[in-house]
């Protein structure tokens, strides 16, 4: 009993430094997508495009967007799933701010959308596996893939195109071409580690067998 006890603390110690390594990773890509001026997908890039045409301050009015998404998720994918997502959210958070210590720089835009494109897709992959997300569709991308088996990279891709496409009025046609070529590296990055999925879980059936996998 003892050894087992054992078992799970040091599974539960590798479940979070994945999370931990996956928000950096996943900061990392947002960073370089940050200083090439690239539109991000997802409830972030959203946000950012209705908070000042509705002048709410960006942090509530990504609060508001996710909201729904997380009651979706602690119904559908779990308690332990939507816990985990708030703390990734909140450590990506903190890992973001860091930007503000760093000098002012600049990335070109199309190597900084394809990089961190990447980036973002290895990060996502990380938390996948280890039963959390970023929320917004990152949520839905995964219980669409557990309940139905649709690939991931098409509907992460899907949902941030759509976002991209209703946030051309606030950016230049180019800027928002460069963007549609990030998210389609990220998706390709997860359309090609989807197999890696095959182990996740959202931690309400958690055995040993499988954190011991991760």
């Amino acid at each position: 009993m003892l050894l087992l006890s054992g078992y799970k603390v040091k599974a539960s110690v590798q479940k979070w430094l994945h999370i931990a390594f996956g928000c950096f990773i996943t900061a990392g890509g947002l960073l370089l997508l940050k200083h090439s001026g690239v539109v991000t997908g997802g409830t972030a890039g959203l946000a950012l495009s209705l908070s000042p045409m509705l002048d709410i301050p960006f942090h509530y009015m990504f609060a508001l967007l996710n909201l729904p998404f997380f009651i979706f998720s602690f119904f559908y994918m779990g308690r332990s799933f939507t816990f985990t997502t708030i703390v990734a959210i909140a450590m990506l958070t903190g890992l973001s701010s860091l930007d503000n210590l760093l000098p002012a720089f600049t990335v070109p835009a199309l190597p900084g959308a394809i990089i961190g494109g990447a980036l973002i897709g290895v990060g996502l992959i990380g938390l996948f596996r280890n039963g959390a997300s970023l929320g917004g569709a990152t949520i839905l991308a995964l219980y669409l893939h557990r309940k139905h088996g649709i690939n991931p990279g098409k509907s992460n891709f899907a949902f941030d195109f759509i976002v991209i496409a209703s946030s051309l009025f606030a950016y230049s046609l180019t800027s928002g071409l460069i963007s549609v070529v990030s998210i389609a590296v990220t998706s390709t990055v997860l359309a090609l580690l989807r197999r890696r999925l095959g182990t996740v879980n959202t931690g309400e059936a958690r055995t040993v067998h499988t954190a011991a996998v991760h």
